[in-house]
Formats: C-alpha cells, sequence, structure tokens
C-alpha cells in the first residue's frame, strides 16, 4: 500500500492491482513459450518446419505433437487471460479512512461488467480491530485485515510478494493509531 495523502481527518492508501512486473513477466514467458510448443506441434503434424531454426519434423504427432499443440494453446490462452487483467487492471484501488464522516472506503476494480466498480463502506462503530495475518512457509501470506463487530475480515492489502515484516507492523500499527482500535495478531 502506498499512502497517497494522510492528514488529520483523512488517510487514504493506494492499492497496486494487476499492474505489477511479474504479471507481465508471466505474460510474455506463457506467450511466447506456449507459441513454440503450438508452432513445434502443427510442425509435427505437417511434417513440415514452420521456423528454419526449430526441427519438428522429427517428432511423432502422436502423441508428442499433440500434447505439444496442447501446451501451447492452454499457456497462450493464460497469458492472454493474464494479459487482460493487466489491460483492465484488476484489484486496482484504495483504502480510504475517514475521521470527518467516520467511515471507511474500501474501493477495487473488478472484471468488466455489471459489478466492474467494488465498493465496500463500513461505519467506524462496526470495526472491531485491525489485524496482522503472518504465515510463514512455501507460500507465505502476509495481510492487514480490518475486523468488523459481526466478524469479517476484510484484506486492506494488495496481493503481492510479501513484504517485509517491520514495514508491515509499521503499516498496521499507524492504521490502528490512526482510527483509534485495537491490533491484533503481533
Amino acid at each position: 500500500m502506498i499512502s497517497d495523502k494522510v492528514n488529520k481527518l483523512l488517510k487514504r492508501d493506494i492499492v497496486t492491482g494487476s499492474r505489477r512486473f511479474s504479471n507481465y513477466f508471466w505474460t510474455l514467458t506463457l506467450f511466447f513459450g506456449g507459441l513454440g510448443f503450438l508452432i513445434a506441434g502443427i510442425s509435427s503434424y505437417f511434417q513440415k518446419n514452420i521456423l528454419s531454426f526449430i526441427n519438428s519434423t522429427e517428432l511423432s504427432f502422436l502423441p508428442q505433437g499433440l500434447v505439444m499443440t496442447f501446451y501451447g494453446v492452454v499457456a497462450i490462452s493464460l497469458s492472454i487471460y493474464i494479459g487482460l487483467t493487466i489491460l483492465w487492471d484488476v484489484g486496482s484501488g484504495y483504502n480510504e479512512f475517514d475521521k470527518e464522516n467516520e467511515l471507511i472506503r474500501i474501493v477495487r476494480r473488478g472484471f468488466p461488467g455489471k459489478n466492474r466498480q467494488i465498493l465496500l463502506v463500513y461505519p467506524f462503530k462496526n470495526i472491531k480491530s485491525i489485524k496482522l495475518n503472518i504465515q510463514d512457509g512455501i507460500n507465505p501470506k502476509r495481510v492487514i485485515y480490518l475486523c468488523t463487530k459481526d466478524q469479517r475480515e476484510i484484506p486492506l492489502t494488495p496481493v503481492e510478494q510479501p513484504r517485509s515484516l517491520e514495514i508491515l507492523e509499521n503499516e498496521a500499527s499507524e492504521l490502528a493509531r490512526f482510527l483509534n482500535i485495537n491490533l491484533e495478531g503481533l
């Protein structure tokens, strides 16, 4: 989260969506890798090299060429999907904490359609605490949650590479101080 605007009555944190380096990297990698597999599979079917520097005629179409064609189509499809999420900037938005009106607004972009703009509004009186959830291991998670009195936990941090514990703890404690509520999970 990047703190966009901070004063005594309003705090706004910008949340990065799908437009991250890792998504650009995987889109390009999947597209060109999938294209290579697709060309190799098609070349083995026609027994003719489509690209002069790849000799795919030695592959038999069943089963190697067919499997390579399948992998190529799947990889290109995934790259198109990730590319569209980048284009639409899915997941981007902001968290706004307004002391003057005693409201918390969580705004995110979704996929195109009827519910493209996601807007959650919570009054301060319904907020119980800020919770810090840290899970280490193979798939580490480091998330700041907004906990409501009706037991909901709304994530405030974007999906990304886990940030350092120090930065995450500082953000969570700063937010809890700003809202004057408890901080859980430390």
